[in-house]
């Protein structure tokens, strides 16, 4: 009947150019069903368009995932000076009383890593949640690697690590006089 459409997939030889190679099946075409209009399209092209939302989605949110990286690093380096300049008098008492460099360090960043561990402990769980949702409207579709939370918690503490330890080394190799001169 003619409100049903059959859609006829078919492979073309990949030596003929196209313009060649549609007015043959068109005329084939035509000989088979000739009260139905010739309309054709590329499978390719198709399946392109099928992933156009998903792949604008995906650059929005690879730009905004990483805008809110560079804000939060922004805060963190804040917030590691902040804590810095607040224990600049206990830091100092540390190295006058022997404190090394490495020992300054980890008391500095030890909140920061534990604040980063926690995130990640309830940030994965919310990601795999949302993850699995999402790959369920997908009639084939790939499994959520573990591998992909390690790799990101990971990277988080990395870069966590690298902002909190440039202002706790900058602070723990200051001159501890300076900082207890008002004492």
């Amino acid at each position: 009947s003619d409100k049903y459409h059959t859609w006829y997939n078919i492979r073309l030889n990949p030596n003929i150019s196209i313009a060649q190679a549609l007015p043959k099946i068109e005329a084939a075409f035509k000989k088979v069903i000739p009260s139905l209009p010739f309309d054709y399209k590329f499978a390719d092209q198709e399946y392109a368009l099928k992933f156009t939302t998903e792949e604008r989605i995906g650059k929005l949110a690879g730009f905004f995932a990483i805008l809110a990286i560079f804000i939060s690093c922004l805060g963190l380096f804040g917030l590691a000076s902040f804590m810095a300049e607040q224990r600049t008098k206990e830091i100092g008492i540390r190295k006058v009383l022997g404190a090394s460099v490495i020992n300054l360090w980890r008391l500095l960043s030890k909140d920061f890593i534990l604040l980063v561990i926690t995130s990640c402990l309830i940030a994965i769980p919310v990601a795999y949640h949302f993850l699995s949702d999402w790959l369920q409207r997908y009639q084939y579709r790939t499994t959520i690697s573990w591998w992909v939370f390690v790799v990101a918690g990971a990277s988080a503490l990395c870069v966590t690590m690298l902002i909190v330890s440039f202002q706790a080394i900058k602070a723990a190799v200051a001159n501890p006089v300076k900082n207890l001169r008002t004492e």
